[in-house]
């Protein structure tokens, strides 16, 4: 029943940043737990950071200390800046809903695994 709208994705330099945005709708929207995955070319698509309920962020390894996930209530609004950005950030940003407290374990912890998917947003860093 989540509904979710990526935009924000754009070309910059490495080192510069980007605010992606994912507009949220759908009954309950906000009691999912909500997160950022990209899909590089080849390959399948990995989690970048998610956020629970309560404001917990995690983040994947790469993504840490780089980029922030952050939810608007207010604004039905999910959010990932992202600074530092480099080459290899470059890749398609999905924003996502989890499946709830039933769902299979996901790759954050707190989280279940994906049941909604936005369209995506590219991403591109320049060298």
């Amino acid at each position: 029943q989540v509904d979710l709208v990526e935009s924000g994705g754009g070309s910059v330099q490495a080192g510069g940043s980007l605010r992606l945005s994912c507009a949220a709708s759908g009954y309950a929207w906000n009691r999912h737990c909500m997160s950022w995955y990209y899909e590089d070319p080849g390959k399948f698509r990995e989690g970048v950071a998610a956020i629970e309920k309560d404001g917990t962020g995690h983040y994947s390894d790469s993504a840490r200390g780089r980029f922030t996930i952050s939810l608007d209530n207010a604004e039905n609004t999910l959010s990932l800046q992202m600074s530092s950005l480099k080459p290899g950030d470059t890749a398609v940003y999905y924003c996502a809903a989890d499946s709830g407290p039933g769902g299979r374990p996901g790759p954050f912890l707190g989280c279940s695994d994906v049941r909604s998917w936005g369209q995506g947003t590219q991403v591109t860093v320049s060298s």
